[in-house]
């Protein structure tokens, strides 16, 4: 049997600029990186239904378009470590901008009035979308790209915290959950990357039930996608809150929050 890199797939030779640690190929000739590509089901299937939550509840457009970016997100993901094809990478990568752009709106909109619209915010966060997908396209330099992402991120940390910290602090435990997901997702990536000879060493020396719990970029897929929800939702929540409705978080099936809420009647 060849090694695991020298496997030929169903979608021939690699061409995105990163490859990352799993080997290819490896659990099927149809799936380049198969825990990297089914990982992403918690960023497809979960945002879908918050969508159609968000449309019957009757909200805000900017709340349905979040989690619709979100599931862009992971199905362009899913492309792309399925395939490891370049187009597929600007699938994945370039809606990460996109929908992150999307999160900031969401977030420096909450304490306006219903259904008002920042034209230029909006201009100003296109723009900085056609700036950077323009140079991406030019240069094809991963670590730009997650630098222009790391931005927006920043953005949406210093946000949160004024939230929690000035506005509404009883909020501190849905804000400071989504964000200590997604920096534990983000350092599993920076191991995965690191450390990754050590993590394939380790994958040949002990049986695949186990092993598989190294795919640390799947993990990053896990976190980072279940972090990225619960911002949505830590969004959602400051705006019904100031809209003066009842935001809840419930559990459905006692494991998956979501929001439930109803107006405030007047007396």
């Amino acid at each position: 049997m060849a090694p695991a890199a020298d496997r030929q797939g169903y979608w021939g030779p690699t061409t995105s600029t990163l490859d990352w640690c799993e080997e290819n190929y490896l659990v099927t000739r149809y799936i380049a990186e198969f825990w990297n590509t089914v990982s992403n089901l918690i960023m497809i299937i979960p945002p879908i239904l918050g969508a159609i939550q968000s449309i019957k509840d009757g909200l805000e457009r900017r709340y349905s378009a979040a989690y619709l970016a979100l599931t862009v997100v992971g199905m362009g993901s899913w492309c792309f470590h399925m395939t490891l094809k370049y187009e597929m990478q600007l699938l994945d990568e370039l809606p990460m901008i996109y929908s992150c752009c999307i999160f900031v709106y969401c977030m420096f909109e909450c304490f306006k009035m219903k259904s008002s619209v920042n034209y230029h915010l909006i201009f100003t966060l296109v723009l900085f979308s056609l700036i950077v997908t323009t140079i991406y396209l030019k240069v094809k330099e991963p670590v730009f790209h997650q630098v222009m992402y790391g931005l927006l991120v920043f953005a949406l940390v210093l946000r949160s915290i004024y939230i929690v910290t000035w506005v509404y602090p009883w909020l501190r435990g849905l804000g400071y959950t989504s964000l200590g997901l997604f920096l534990l997702g983000f350092l599993l990536w920076n191991i995965d990357n690191i450390f990754c000879d050590s993590l394939r060493d380790f994958r040949n020396k002990f049986p695949p039930i186990i092993g598989v719990t190294t795919q640390f970029h799947a993990w990053w897929h896990i976190f980072t996608g279940l972090g990225s929800y619960l911002h949505i939702l830590f969004s959602l929540y400051t705006r019904t809150l100031y809209l003066r409705y009842r935001p809840k978080v419930k559990f459905l099936f006692g494991i998956w929050p979501v929001i439930m809420f109803e107006p405030l009647r007047k007396h």
